[in-house]
């Protein structure tokens, strides 16, 4: 294979390839052909090939005097030059070894998460109550060194403080430095010398914490309170994370929500929908309010007391109470109420549906 081959052709790739599709190829054709993995006649020329071409195409400003000019915009010599601009081994390093690891530095606590059970009024008009969990919090013996108080922490010896380990091989086309944490040190250079009685050395406790929750009024269940720095503690000084708690709302045996207003079910028997009357409907506010039915009124039909029903989360005002009607066809009767109910039935017959469907277009509509 000669000097001039064309570095489309050594990749593989078109050229309209984009830098993404020529870092894949490179990347393919690096780790087929790498002396580390392939020791085939062949494949350290074929090697050397690869890497000159990207040397190539991955600078913008090399292809596009490539692309313009062939081998002599290159550099005159096909490939050449390439080893000048740092060798095969610093190229196959940026892409098969990483970036090198750090010293750890502040690291933020964990989240966590809790439930808390209210009563639907209490979601309603809002509360205050106590709830109790368990945390990860720094040692306050140590201030979460580990260490005796008092005491500084010992130089890791694995390390000798740096925090990170390195090991460099040494290879046909250079040297190769792997960099990994330090596992003796996690990262932080120092080790526990003199270990703090109280947390054992671990800089940590798990404690049960006990905090004053309050629930806001017009809340839903299932919906989230935030309560920042609640959390686990944070670890190397760290910040700590937040504790979330999710509320779940008990039912009411009379009454439901729909978003912010109140729905009640009003039992009626039949003569008090036929004729009309005037009843008293229960609140969540613990009172009465009178409403007036007029004659006629069927079931299923919705009337609207307004301003009793949830409060507004974020704002002023409440939603409505809304009263649906539910006539209550009875089941047992004495022998007067049957002889009465069979002359009403006599006297008004089969009722015709209306043409215009109005009644169970109500029923239907009231809640949709």
């Amino acid at each position: 294979m000669t000097t001039q081959q064309d570095p489309y052709s050594v990749l593989g790739v078109s050229r309209d390839a984009s830098p993404e599709e020529v870092k894949s190829a490179f990347r393919k054709l690096a780790m087929e052909y790498h002396p580390d993995r392939n020791r085939e006649d062949g494949a350290e020329a074929r090697f050397k090939e690869v890497n000159a071409a990207y040397e190539v195409l991955s600078d913008p400003e090399k292809r596009a005097r490539f692309d313009r000019f062939g081998h002599a915009g290159a550099g005159g010599q096909g490939f050449a030059g390439f080893e000048s601009m740092g060798g095969f081994g610093d190229i196959f390093d940026a892409f098969f070894r990483g970036t090198a690891a750090r010293r750890a530095g502040p690291q933020r606590g964990a989240d966590l998460e809790a439930r808390l059970k209210i009563d639907f009024e209490e979601s309603i008009f809002g509360t205050e109550q106590e709830i109790t969990f368990q945390r990860t919090e720094n040692c306050a013996d140590c201030r979460g060194t580990g260490q005796v108080a008092g005491a500084p922490r010992g130089t890791c010896e694995t390390c000798q403080g740096a925090g990170e380990i390195r090991r460099v091989q040494q290879s046909l086309f250079g040297q190769y430095v792997n960099v990994a944490t330090c596992p003796t040190c996690e990262g932080e250079g120092s080790v526990v010398t003199d270990a703090c009685q109280t947390c054992r050395g671990r800089g940590r406790r798990r404690v049960k914490v006990t905090r004053n929750v309050k629930v806001p009024a017009g809340i839903e269940g299932g919906s989230q309170l935030r309560f920042v720095g609640e959390g686990d503690a944070g670890a190397r000084g760290g910040p700590a994370g937040n504790l979330y708690i999710e509320l779940q709302v008990a039912p009411h045996e009379r009454f439901s929500r729909r978003d912010q207003d109140l729905v009640y079910e009003l039992p009626l028997n039949i003569a008090q929908a036929a004729l009309g009357a005037t009843v008293n409907v229960p609140t969540l506010d613990g009172d009465e309010v009178e409403l007036e039915l007029k004659p006629g009124t069927q079931h299923g039909e919705v009337l609207t007391i307004k301003d009793r029903g949830v409060p507004h989360l974020r704002g002023s005002g409440r939603g409505n109470l809304l009263v649906r009607t539910h006539v209550v066809t009875p089941q047992k009767l004495s022998a007067d109420q049957k002889e009465l109910l069979t002359k009403l039935a006599e006297s008004l017959g089969t009722p015709d549906v209306p043409e215009d469907g109005s009644i169970f277009e109500r029923i239907r509509g009231a809640f949709s």
